[in-house]
């Protein structure tokens, strides 16, 4: 439903002050290389007086925030969707005054998450999105039926506590204490103010784009804001997957050599050629399978084939950018584990723009397509931009052997598009197309053997980063001792 899109946008304009927990990532991850600590007990005095710093000057932040905003959610409704009916603007103001409890959860979560990313205790971190989820789940699945339509808010509440709460036991373990400690004075609550200004005018300017393109779909033909919802989140999953994850991965490891040119262009060729390996790929997947992907997973009730083939066309324009919107993550967090926000933001700021340019001039000739177009033709503004300015700084990207891969990975994934188009055909005939399950059968079996295909092409041209993927799974499915020296690293996969 449309008013999904604008609770996103509602909530997301709070959790710009998220930002400040990602700023103390480098700094924090400083502090724990200058201990050089395996065990971390509550008697590192400086290592949790910054995070309570942290905690509660965000929280308090953003607690006036959500209380400013169940106040005056009809008044913000009726801006950011002036399309909508007033009865419209009525449900989805009660469910935004719900959904404002949500950013105060997860403002806590963030910080939590950069101390848990600081001490490379990746796995429980990795739990959060899972369980926010699950909230949500448990929301539609058990709440609606005692609030009604007001059940899915709460359990997006519910998610956003137990994207926090699953945490906490970790954090506490590793020797935090909470008091209510505030210190705006301390040197390094400074820098990373300093550090975070650009970072939180940058997170502010995209959700201000998205409530832009939000205002722009909702006064297009009826269901466009959803279709345009539907496309994104479909187009995101692997972007969450290869992209950001790696991103947020690398950045404790990015932080501790960011001042070391040679060493930080070898890693980030390596997390970059890694990314491209997967998102390549998926891109194919999803470009040729979207009809197959959309009617399993939208088609049915009031959707119907004009939804479709709208969704289909949207997600279409999106996959062009999914390799800069994958890699942007990673680019950006150079950029902050240099001590650099303000670079990234004047990027975002210029991409903005042009997004919202040329979201205005397509939208009237290719509808809620035009919007995706748009989309993407300014991430990929956005990925160049970055691209050349870190060059610049570092004098050197690696690019000859990113060249040489990402050459491999497009011949791979040409065959295996042509791989998946073939198979599609030949399940067609054995299968009733008008089924549910016909529908299922042909888009798994054509992605499974379009997989096959990327995996062959790339070992026949001998392609590294496949030699990475499975050593890695190896050595995940291998149990043996490890030295103590490795400990504080073991406890993060």
């Amino acid at each position: 439903m449309d008013w999904e899109v604008i609770l996103i946008c509602i909530t997301r304009l709070l959790l710009v002050l998220g930002a400040l927990s990602s700023g103390f990532v480098p700094i924090l991850t400083g502090i724990i290389k200058d201990k050089k600590l395996i065990f971390f007990k509550s008697s590192n005095h400086k290592i949790w007086d910054l995070v309570n710093n942290i905690l509660n000057i965000l929280s308090l932040s953003v607690i006036i925030l959500s209380i400013v905003g169940i106040i005056f959610a009809p008044s913000l409704i009726k801006i950011i969707a002036p399309g909508f009916s007033s009865e419209q603007q009525m449900i989805t103001s009660n469910l935004a005054r719900i959904m404002f409890l949500s950013p105060i959860f997860l403002g806590i979560s963030s910080v939590l998450g950069g101390v848990l990313q600081s001490f490379k205790r990746f796995f429980v971190y990795s739990l959060s999105p899972v369980l926010y989820n699950i909230g949500i789940i448990i929301g539609a699945l058990f709440f609606v039926p005692i609030f009604g339509l007001y059940g899915l808010a709460w359990g997006v509440v519910l998610g956003a506590f137990m994207h926090m709460s699953i945490q906490f036991p970790v954090v506490f373990f590793l020797g935090f204490k909470y008091k209510p400690y505030i210190n705006l004075k301390d040197k390094n609550i400074r820098k990373i103010g300093k550090m975070m200004i650009p970072r939180v005018m940058s997170l502010g300017i995209s959700q201000i784009n998205l409530v832009v393109i939000t205002i722009i779909a909702s006064m297009l033909a009826s269901g466009s804001l959803a279709v345009f919802n539907f496309a994104n989140n479909l187009q995101t999953f692997p972007v969450s997957i290869f992209g950001i994850s790696f991103a947020v991965a690398a950045f404790p490891v990015l932080s501790s050599i960011a001042f070391d040119k040679k060493e930080l262009v070898k890693s980030f060729s390596k997390i970059f050629r890694q990314i491209l390996f997967f998102i390549m790929p998926a891109t194919v997947l999803l470009l040729t399978l979207r009809a197959q992907i959309v009617r399993v997973l939208f088609g049915s009730g009031k959707f119907d084939w004009t939804d479709t083939i709208l969704t289909i066309n949207t997600l279409g324009f999106f996959t062009i950018s999914l390799f800069a919107q994958a890699s942007i993550p990673l680019l950006v967090r150079i950029f902050y584990a240099r001590h650099n926000s303000k670079t990234p933001f004047i990027i975002s700021l210029i991409s903005v723009f042009v997004n919202v340019f040329l979201a205005i001039v397509f939208s009237k000739k290719l509808g809620v397509s035009g919007l995706a177009l748009a989309f993407s033709l300014s991430n990929i503004l956005n990925f160049i931009l970055l691209w050349i300015v870190l060059r610049i700084e570092l004098g050197n990207m690696d690019e000859i052997r990113i060249l040489k891969s990402a050459t491999k990975f497009c011949i791979a994934s040409l065959s295996c598009g042509v791989a998946v188009q073939g198979a599609k055909l030949l399940v067609w005939k054995y299968v009733n197309m008008e089924t549910f399950v016909g529908i299922f059968i042909q888009g798994v079996i054509a992605g499974i053997i379009g997989l096959l295909v990327y995996i062959s092409f790339c070992s026949l041209l001998k392609c590294e980063e496949l030699d990475y993927f499975w050593k890695s799974i190896k050595k995940r499915l291998k149990f043996k001792n490890v030295e103590i020296n490795d400990q504080g690293e073991a406890r993060g996969v």
